[in-house]
Order: structure tokens, then sequence, then C-alpha cells
């Protein structure tokens, strides 16, 4: 990572600070106000309203007059990440094998900062009150895929994560306590998987593991997630598990062999 003073002579605050405007809408908050994006931000309303017209005339922002939402070519910003990977392209075929075997959905993700990023999905059912889609971002700490991808980090990159991170109570049974939080992520390093039980939206149940490169380094996860109205916990670990993890080592073996790794954020 860059020194204070090197990042000072190179940083340019303004794309900073417009990304961080661009940051602020997630699933939860697809449209926002002017002081919303305000208060989200850290900045003035009147520097986050420079940034949100420039964005609309650019194209990446729309608006009623009141309410700002992201349009679809926002997408154009993450396109080239996702198409230099090989980890999507690789991992779809096996996400439709998992998802018909466990007649589920089924993800993977990466880790960029403090949330997980979906770069791959097959959607068998809705059970969630968001649309989850390639680009979909979520906390990391509520989700079983980021809790894979946390226990996957040395110590440094986890106390940077804890830094920096938000453990904002989503439902009753998000754990946002920092301790528990690293507890719970030694339970992952030792058992290799991660169960997460309603605690990004009630009725979410969802078992992840990790898809790691050659050199062992966990770069990405991949789960499978169901409704706790129609799937126990013994049977998640009974029916889901088994070939969630087989299909972990599937993808890490394509991904060994294909001509570029994976990347986490």
């Amino acid at each position: 990572m860059d020194d204070p003073q090197e990042r000072a002579a190179h940083h340019v605050q303004s794309l900073d600070r417009g990304l961080a405007v661009i940051r602020a809408f997630n699933a939860g908050a697809p449209e926002l106000t002017l002081s919303d994006v305000a208060r989200a931000t850290g900045l003035t309303r009147a520097a986050a309203r420079r940034f949100l017209l420039t964005l609309t005339d650019l194209g990446y922002v729309r608006t009623d007059g009141k309410y700002f939402s992201l349009t679809a070519r926002v997408l154009e910003l993450g396109y080239a990440f996702l198409s230099s990977m090989t980890l999507p392209e690789v991992a779809q075929p096996h996400l439709e094998n998992l998802s018909a075997e466990v007649r589920e959905s089924s993800s993977v993700s990466v880790l960029e900062g403090t949330d997980i990023v979906y770069v791959a999905r097959v959607a068998v059912s809705r059970i969630m009150t968001v649309t989850i889609n390639v680009g979909t971002r979520f906390p990391a700490h509520a989700t079983s895929m980021g809790h894979v991808l946390l226990a996957g980090l040395d110590d440094a990159e986890l106390e940077k994560y804890f830094a920096e991170a938000r453990l904002d109570r989503l439902t009753s049974h998000t754990l946002t306590d920092p301790d528990a939080l690293r507890a719970e992520l030694e339970d992952v390093r030792t058992i290799g998987w991660a169960l997460v039980d309603q605690e990004l939206e009630e009725g979410l149940r969802s078992v992840a593991a990790p898809i790691r490169d050659r050199k062992g380094r966990v770069v990405a996860a991949v789960n499978v997630s169901t409704h706790a109205s129609r799937t126990t916990r013994d049977q998640v670990f009974e029916e889901m598990l088994p070939p969630l993890l087989a299909t972990a080592k599937r993808i890490a073996a394509d991904l060994a062999v294909a001509p570029v790794q994976a990347r986490r954020g």
C-alpha cells in the first residue's frame, strides 16, 4: 500500500469523491436524495450536487428531480474487471450443475473492500426481497461467502477490514460484535466452510465454501442459498454441503489450469 506522502503526490481527490458517490448506491438504497448522498459520502450538499449532476450528464445517473439512481451504463465500469477474469467463465457450468443437483440457487463472489461482489450466479428461485445479479454487492460480515472470504485473509488484511467495516445489524441474527465475528471466522478457517443463518435477511439460509488458487489462497467463494422455511440446518449439512465442497474443488481445479487466475479485489 502507498504511504500517505506517496499517495498525496498522485491522488486525484475529485475522482475519489466521484467514485464514492457511485458507491453510495446499493441494493438496499437504489434511489437516494441529494441529502442521502451527502450523508453517505461525507460531502457537502453543494459538492454532492455537482458530482451527481456531472454523473447525470455522463449518463451514469438519472434523476426525477428529487431522487437519483444509477443507470445501466455503470456496468461499463465493472465490465473490464469481469471480462479480464476467468473465474465467472470457469465457474458458471459448475454452478449450473450444483444448482441442478441441490435445486437451489448458487453463486460465486469475490471480496472487494468490505463487501462481497457477485461475479457468477445461477438463480433457481427468488428467495430474497432484492434481485441478485452479477455485480450485486452485500456487506461481507452478514453473508456466508463473506465469512469464507474474510477467513481467507491474512492477519494484516483482516485488521484492515475491521478498521474499515461497518458491522450494521441487518436482522436480529446479524453478527455485529467484532469479537464474535472474529471467533466465527476462526471457526470457518478450521472447518473450511461457513453457514450464515438469516443474518443478511430474515428467512435466508446460506452455506459457502472457499475457492483456492494454486498456492492455496482463497480467491473467491461459492455458495448455495435456500429459505429457512423449506430447508432445515440439518438438511443444509447433509444435502447441500457435500456437493458444495465438491463444486468448490472442481472450480479450483479448473482455475489452476486457466490462463489467467481469479483476482481478489
